[in-house]
C-alpha cells in the first residue's frame, strides 16, 4: 500500500538541499484518479476551437514566465539557465502547435461499400492517461506527452522525477484555467509511478526513461492490457565524413554530445570519423572542449553544468575508467571538476573498441568517445549495431551520402548537418530497444486517440447475403 511521505529536493551544483515536496498516499492517489476521470466528462466535450484557444493562452502564460521557470529548473536540476530558458519556449511551441492541429483531427470519411452508406472514423480520447517523465528536460518532455494528450481529449496525471519536481509543479499552477482534473501532478520516487501504472482508473501510459523501468512498465500495462507509449533512451552515434569544415564538425559534435551535461536520451555517445581527418578532428574536439566554461548554472556565461546527482557522476566516472583499463586513450578532461556539485569534465577518448561499456551501454554524461572509421559503410555499420535506435547524426556536404545514411541508419530520427534539432510537426521516437511509439508530429497526437468506425446505412431493409441461403443461391450474385 502506498503511504505518504516527501522527497527531498537538492541543487546538483551546490548540494544543498533547496525544497521538500510532499508524496501521495493511496488514498490521496485513489482521490487524483477519481479528479481526473471527473474532469474527462467535461473536458472531450470541449470544441475544438474553444481548445485551440486555451491552449494558446497557456503557451502564452509559460512564456509570461519564462523567467521564473528557467530559474526553478536550474536550481532543481543543474542544467545551464540559458537552456532551461529556451526550454520553457519550446514547451510552449508545443502546447501552440497540439493547439491547432487537434483542432482538425478528430476524423475521417473512408468510401462507403454501398452507395446510400455513410462510414465515419471518429478519433475520441483514451480516457486518463498516466504521464511519466524524467529530470532532464522536465518541461519539454512533460509537453510532448502532456499537450497531444490534452488536446486528444484525456485528462493527464503528471509525475515528474524526484530530482526536479518543483518546476512541474508551477507549470501545472500556471495551467489553473484547465477544467478542474484535467491535469493534476503527483509527486514521489518509483513507488509512486509503479501505484499509477497498476491503477485500475488509469487507461494508459506515456513514459520516458531507461529501458529497465521502461520494460517494468510494460509488463505492468500488458498485464492490465492498457496502451503505452515508450521512449527508453538510446546509444546514439555521430558520423564525420571527411569533405566537411572540421572545425565546425567538432564543435557541433561536442555540442551533440555535451548539451546539458551529455544528459540527453539523444546525445552523441559513439562518434565515428573518416580516417583521413581523425586526427585533426581529435585535435579540434579537445582544443573546443577545454575552451568551455564549467560552473554555476545561473551564470549566463555557463557552457556546462553539474550532473543530476552523484550516481549518475560515479557511471560516467565507471565507464571512463573502464575504458581507459582497457587501452583507450584520454585525450582531455576525465575528471571531477571543483570542490562541490556534481561537477565531471567534458571527455575527449580515443582508442574505443565496440567492447567498452563506453560504446555499449548508455553513458549519460558529457564523454566524447572518437572512432576512426575507413569508410562510411563501416561507419555505419558500426552505427546500427548498437541495441539502441534513437537517434543518429550525419555530417557530409555529399548528397550521395546523405541519402545513404538516411536509407541505412537505424533509427527514429536522423539528422543530417544540424544535430538535435527537435520540430513539433515530425515525429520523435525510436527503433529496436528505444522504445515503442512516437511523439510529436500527428503521430504522437493519434498516440492518444481511440478510433471509432461507425457505419450508417439509412434504410432498414433486409440484405441479400442474409439467412436463409438456400440452394438455388448464386454466389457471383453476393456483395459480400
Amino acid at each position: 500500500m502506498l503511504e505518504s511521505g516527501s522527497v527531498r529536493v537538492v541543487n546538483p551544483a551546490t548540494e544543498e538541499e533547496i525544497s521538500e515536496i510532499q508524496t501521495p498516499s493511496g488514498e490521496d492517489l485513489d482521490a487524483t484518479v477519481d479528479r481526473a476521470r471527473a474532469g474527462l466528462l467535461e473536458w472531450r466535450g470541449f470544441a475544438g476551437l474553444d481548445r485551440a484557444e486555451l491552449f494558446h493562452d497557456l503557451a502564452r502564460n509559460l512564456r509570461d514566465h519564462s523567467e521564473e521557470l528557467a530559474e526553478i529548473m536550474t536550481q532543481e536540476g543543474g542544467k545551464p539557465y540559458i537552456e532551461n530558458h529556451d526550454e520553457v519556449g519550446w514547451t510552449a511551441a508545443c502546447f501552440d502547435y497540439y493547439g491547432e492541429i487537434a483542432r482538425d483531427s478528430v476524423g475521417y470519411l473512408p468510401a462507403p461499400i454501398e452507395p446510400q452508406q455513410l462510414a465515419l472514423v471518429i478519433k475520441e480520447p483514451v480516457g486518463v492517461v498516466a504521464c511519466i517523465v524524467p529530470w532532464n528536460y522536465p518541461l519539454l518532455l512533460a509537453a510532448w506527452k502532456v499537450a497531444p494528450a490534452l488536446a486528444a481529449g484525456n485528462s493527464v496525471i503528471l509525475k515528474p522525477s524526484e530530482e526536479t519536481p518543483l518546476a512541474t509543479r508551477r507549470m501545472i499552477e500556471l495551467m489553473e484555467d484547465l477544467p478542474d482534473g484535467v491535469l493534476q501532478g503527483v509527486y514521489g520516487a518509483g513507488g509512486v509511478g509503479d501505484a499509477l501504472v497498476r491503477h485500475p482508473g488509469v487507461d494508459m501510459v506515456a513514459f520516458t526513461g531507461s529501458q529497465a523501468t521502461g520494460q517494468k512498465v510494460a509488463h505492468v500495462a500488458a498485464d492490465r492490457l492498457i496502451r503505452t507509449n515508450l521512449e527508453l533512451g538510446g546509444k546514439d552515434s555521430f558520423i564525420i565524413c571527411d569533405d566537411v569544415d572540421i572545425e565546425i564538425a567538432a564543435q557541433g559534435a561536442v555540442w551533440a554530445a555535451c548539451l546539458n551535461a551529455g544528459q540527453v536520451c539523444t546525445s552523441s555517445e559513439r562518434l565515428y570519423v573518416m580516417s583521413k581527418v581523425a586526427d585533426d578532428f581529435v585535435e579540434a574536439s579537445r582544443s573546443f572542449v577545454e575552451s568551455l566554461n564549467i560552473g554555476d548554472p545561473m551564470d549566463r556565461s555557463t557552457d556546462i553544468g553539474p550532473m543530476i546527482n552523484a550516481s549518475g557522476r560515479e557511471k560516467v566516472e565507471r565507464h571512463v575508467g573502464e575504458a581507459l583499463e582497457k587501452g583507450a586513450k584520454l585525450v582531455a578532461g576525465g575528471e571531477r571538476y571543483g570542490e562541490r556539485g556534481f561537477f565531471y569534465k567534458p571527455t575527449v577518448l580515443t582508442g574505443v573498441t565496440p567492447s567498452m561499456t563506453v560504446m555499449r551501454d548508455e553513458t549519460f554524461g558529457p564523454v566524447v568517445p572518437v572512432v576512426e572509421v575507413g569508410s562510411l559503410d563501416e561507419a555505419i555499420e558500426q552505427a546500427n549495431a548498437a541495441p539502441y535506435g534513437l537517434g543518429a547524426n550525419v555530417y557530409t556536404q555529399d548528397f550521395e551520402k546523405m541519402l545513404k545514411c538516411m536509407r541505412e541508419l537505424r533509427a527514429g530520427t536522423v539528422w543530417i548537418n544540424d544535430p538535435l534539432t527537435d520540430n513539433d510537426a515530425a515525429p520523435f521516437g525510436g527503433q529496436k530497444g528505444s522504445g515503442i511509439g512516437r511523439e510529436l508530429g500527428r503521430e504522437g497526437l493519434e498516440a492518444f486517440q481511440e478510433s471509432k468506425h461507425v457505419h450508417i446505412d439509412p434504410k432498414v431493409e433486409k440484405k441479400e447475403w442474409w439467412y436463409p441461403y438456400g440452394k438455388d443461391d448464386d454466389p457471383g450474385q453476393r456483395t459480400m
